[in-house]
């Protein structure tokens, strides 16, 4: 079951007797166990009907005795289990999951990995309850789910805005979701979302970011690419080499990708970008300027300075200055 039908089914107070909650994605676990702590139950029913027990500390037969407590003056109950992944095991539960309390909403969070399918527990919950699995948003994934998100707050955007937070802050959903109500707030009665607002709120330059360092790779910019090097080199916290190469490796591999393609025109290519126009164009730029040997050029020098960046065939150098060479070698 899917986060949304989770919520909306307790929205309209359906409920099962047991939840898991598991998976690698801890965003999304999060969410679901929010809503069960602050929503599911008044205010007056929490008072005696939310009982929220933390793996690391929780023994599992307090647990247990709570969700066989019946709720008073309201009609559920809610216990929650919070970081499960810390209890030495869940099979303790075994005999309450398999005749679970009706009046009980019992909801495990096992953060950072899934649940073992096989063992009995998993089973049990499967029969009884409903299990969430919790996925990582994938890189091709992320532009379409941050323009999701931000269209569910009540604001829009451009899709080299999108880029920005991406490719600044990577596949670290909350954070995203903070910055974004950051925005929210912020913006006011404004509902488009402008790079200088990113800049502004976020911290993220418009001109000098991972971003813009791809542009001018793909215009044979040297000068351009330095300058925002430079930047980079004065901010190493915010912009370290480790997260800016990946990044250019992500789209020149793409491009390097599109020379196995029949047709290399712009609705083409379109898919491949997963519909950002902007990048198909930068895309068609670095064809026309470097052809197929600077691309496979520029992803070999690309995994050579990721290398060398931690520390092989390198004694230290400073990733600014390990940038600086590679764009170089890259534009020769």
């Amino acid at each position: 079951m899917s986060i949304e039908k989770i919520i909306q089914s307790w929205e309209k107070k359906n409920f099962e007797s047991i939840y898991l909650l598991h998976g690698e994605e801890d965003y999304f676990i999060d969410q679901i166990v929010h809503f069960a702590e602050h929503k599911i139950l008044s205010e007056s029913e929490s008072s005696f009907n939310l009982s929220v027990f933390y793996g690391k500390d929780a023994d599992w037969t307090n647990v247990v005795s709570a969700c066989k407590r019946y709720p008073m003056f309201a009609e559920k109950q809610v216990i929650i289990l919070k970081e499960a992944q810390m209890m030495r095991s869940l099979e303790f539960f075994e005999s309450y999951i398999e005749n679970p309390l009706k009046s009980t909403i019992f909801i495990i969070a096992y953060k950072g990995k899934t649940l073992d399918k096989r063992l009995r527990v998993h089973k049990l919950i499967q029969k009884n309850g409903v299990i969430f699995e919790s996925n990582k948003v994938r890189d091709y994934e992320l532009n379409a789910w941050i323009s999701n998100l931000i269209s569910t707050k009540g604001l829009k955007t451009t899709s080299k805005c999108i880029t920005l937070l991406a490719e600044h802050i990577g596949n670290d959903l909350s954070r995203i979701d903070n910055e974004i109500t950051k925005l929210r707030i912020n913006l006011k009665d404004k509902i488009e979302i402008e790079e200088a607002d990113i800049e502004k709120y976020v911290g993220i330059s418009k001109e000098y970011n991972v971003f813009e360092l791809q542009v001018a790779i793909c215009q044979k910019n040297l000068s351009k690419a330095i300058q925002i090097i430079n930047y980079f080199e004065d901010s190493p916290k915010e912009n370290p080499i480790q997260k800016i190469l990946p990044a250019l490796y992500s789209f020149f591999g793409k491009v390097h990708g599109a020379y196995g393609m029949n047709n290399t025109d712009a609705n083409s290519l379109r898919p491949l970008f997963y519909n950002n126009s902007s990048a198909v164009n930068n895309a068609q730029q670095t064809m026309k300027n470097y052809g197929f040997t600077g691309v496979e050029k520029i992803l070999l020098l690309l995994n050579h300075y990721n290398l060398k960046s931690l520390g092989v065939g390198d004694s230290g150098t400073e990733g600014a200055s390990l940038m600086k060479e590679m764009v170089v070698k890259m534009m020769l």
